[in-house]
């Protein structure tokens, strides 16, 4: 079985920065783009940023420039580094990783969720 977990939520006040950090585990092939999402309450679930095993790089228009995202292929792990905060960066943040368990077949997978609260 695949597992995401996230780590590294909590409070901080306008203006800080925190580290979230994911860690795929168990039975995987390979990895193709890891990320993560956020839901905050009342409103849809929505990308924040991911990053291709090559590199590449996607971000939610209102936090570019203010979070960066990096990834360590062999260890199947993601990070997202959210600085600058503000109180509409609140909800919960979900990591997401594409990846296989078996040579061509890519499956998504998402963690449990780690709470982010930013006070004004």
């Amino acid at each position: 079985q695949v597992q995401l977990v996230e780590s590294g939520g909590g409070l901080v006040q306008a203006g800080g920065s925190l580290r979230l950090s994911c860690a795929a585990s168990g039975n995987i092939f390979s990895v193709s783009a890891m990320g993560w999402y956020r839901q905050a309450p009342g409103n849809q679930r929505e990308l924040v940023a991911t990053i291709t095993s090559g590199g590449i790089t996607n971000f939610l228009g209102s936090v570019k420039g203010r979070f960066t995202i990096s990834r360590d292929n062999a260890k199947n792990t993601v990070n997202l580094q959210m600085n600058s905060l503000k109180p509409e960066d609140t909800a919960v943040y979900y990591c997401n990783a594409d990846l296989s368990i078996w040579p061509g077949v890519t499956q998504t997978y998402w963690g449990q969720g780690t709470q982010v609260t930013v006070s004004s």
